[in-house]
C-alpha cells in the first residue's frame, strides 16, 4: 500500500521569497561557534575521516559504550541500514509519522503494515504481538505528540526490533520521553539527529544507539567513511556538555514560542494532540485552498496528505518566534475569513516575515 507520496518532505515546499514554516530546522543555526568548528575541520579533509572521537563523544553523552553507537549520515541513513540489515517477517510502522522508515523498508522489498493512530490525540496503542519490527517516532513528526517513555519501552520484547525515531527528542525540555539511555531493553534501536537543533541538514549528521551486536549488523550494511570529517567534527562539538546545555536552553525557549503560536491561531483551526516539539499539526477547512493562499501571502507550510493517516486539510507548521507566528496567524485568519487584513496593510510584508523570507531564500 503506497497510496501516498512517501518521498515528499518539507523542503519541497520551499521557494525563494517564502517564509519557511515547512522545515523544522531551528532558525539562526548553525551558531557561530559551530561554524568555526566546521571551518577548522576543513584543514583535515585531505585525510580519511576518523570516526573514533565522534563515536566516543556520542557514547559519553548518552552513557553508552562506543560499541553501542553507529554514526550515520543523518537519521535517514539509519533507516536504510535497518532495511538492509534486517529481514522482518512482520514490520509495523506506527503512523502518522516520518515516512522515510517505511520508504526504506519498501525499497528493500519488505512488506510494511501501518498502524494508524487516531485523532484527536494520536495516542499510542498496542501493536500486533507477532510484529518483529516496530517503528515509531517520539516525539512524532508530524503530530508533535510525545508518547510516554514507559509506554514506548513496553513495546520492546525478545525477538523484536523496536526502532524509535528520536530526531526531535532534544526539542522537549529534559527529554522525558527519550529511551537513549536504556540499555536493558531487548532489540531497542534509538535513532537521533543533530540536523534539526543545530542547522546541519545539509551536512547530514545522525547516529543510532542499540545493543552492540545489532549495531554491528547495521554497520556491516554501511559503506566505508559514511560521514565526512566536518560532519564528524560537528558530532563531537554538538554532543559536548556545553552544546547540550545550549540545546536544553533552546528547548525551554521553544515552549514559550509554541504557546505564542497556539494562542494566536484563529477560530476554525484545530490543533492535533498536545504539541510538544518544534512544530504543530493543524487541521483547517479546505486545506488545499488554504495552503495555496498562504503561499500567495508568502508562507511555506508542510502539506499533510503525504503522511499516512492524514488528509489535505492537515498542515504542519514549524514554531518560530512569536512575532512571526502572530503574523502567520493573522494571515491565516484573513484567509479563513475570506477578508482582507484590517487596515489594508498585508501582514505578509511584516518586517519579521521579510526577515524569515530572507533566511528561506
Amino acid at each position: 500500500m503506497t497510496d501516498v507520496d512517501l518521498d515528499h518532505h518539507g523542503d519541497a515546499e520551499l521557494a525563494p521569497g517564502l517564509a519557511d514554516l515547512a522545515v523544522n530546522v531551528r532558525p539562526g543555526t548553525p551558531p557561530p561557534w559551530l561554524r568555526e568548528v566546521l571551518r577548522a575541520a576543513l584543514d583535515d579533509v585531505a585525510a580519511y575521516p576518523d570516526a573514533g572521537p565522534a563515536r566516543a563523544a556520542v557514547a559519553a553523552a548518552h552513557g553508552r559504550d562506543p560499541a553501542e553507537v553507529l554514526l550515520t549520515a543523518g537519521a535517514a541513513e539509519a533507516f536504510v541500514l535497518v532495511a538492509r540489515a534486517l529481514t522482518p517477517r512482520r514490520a509495523v510502522v506506527v503512523h502518522p509519522s516520518f515516512t522515510e522508515p517505511e520508504a526504506a523498508l519498501r525499497a528493500a522489498g519488505h512488506p510494511v503494515e501501518r498502524l494508524l493512530l487516531e485523532p484527536p490525540g494520536y495516542l499510542l496503542r498496542e501493536v500486533p504481538d507477532d510484529a518483529d519490527l516496530v517503528v515509531l517516532g517520539n516525539p512524532t513528526n508530524p503530530t508533535s505528540v510525545l508518547h510516554p517513555r514507559e509506554a514506548v519501552a513496553a513495546l520492546a520484547r525478545p525477538g523484536r526490533v523496536l526502532l524509535v525515531d528520536e530526531a526531535f527528542a532534544d526539542t522537549v525540555p529534559g527529554e522525558p520521553g527519550s529511551l537513549a539511555d536504556r540499555t536493558d531493553l531487548p532489540g531497542l534501536i534509538v535513532v537521533r539527529s543533530l540536523t534539526k537543533t543545530w542547522g546541519l541538514a545539509g551536512l547530514r549528521v545522525g547516529y543510532a544507539l542499540g545493543p552492540a551486536p545489532l549495531v554491528a549488523a547495521l554497520a556491516a550494511a554501511q559503506p566505508h567513511w559514511p560521514l565526512s570529517t566536518p560532519a564528524l567534527a560537528a558530532a563531537v562539538a554538538c554532543t559536548a556538555p556545553a552544546a547540550r546545555a545550549e540545546a536544553a536552553a533552546a528547548a525551554r525557549e521553544l515552549v514559550a514560542h509554541r504557546a505564542a503560536l497556539l494562542t494566536a491561531l484563529p477560530d476554525g483551526v484545530a490543533v492535533a494532540g498536545e504539541p510538544r516539539s518544534s512544530f504543530v499539526l493543524l487541521r483547517v477547512p479546505d486545506g488545499a485552498r488554504v495552503r495555496a493562499a498562504l503561499r500567495e501571502r508568502g508562507w511555506a507550510v508542510r502539506r499533510g496528505d503525504t503522511f499516512p493517516g492524514l488528509s489535505p486539510d492537515h498542515l504542519r507548521v514549524a514554531v518560530r518566534d512569536p512575532a512571526t507566528s502572530r503574523a502567520f496567524a493573522a494571515d491565516l485568519a484573513a484567509i479563513l475569513g475570506g477578508n482582507a487584513v484590517p487596515g489594508g496593510d498585508p501582514l505578509s510584508t511584516h518586517p519579521t516575515v521579510s526577515a524569515a523570507r530572507g533566511q528561506a531564500s
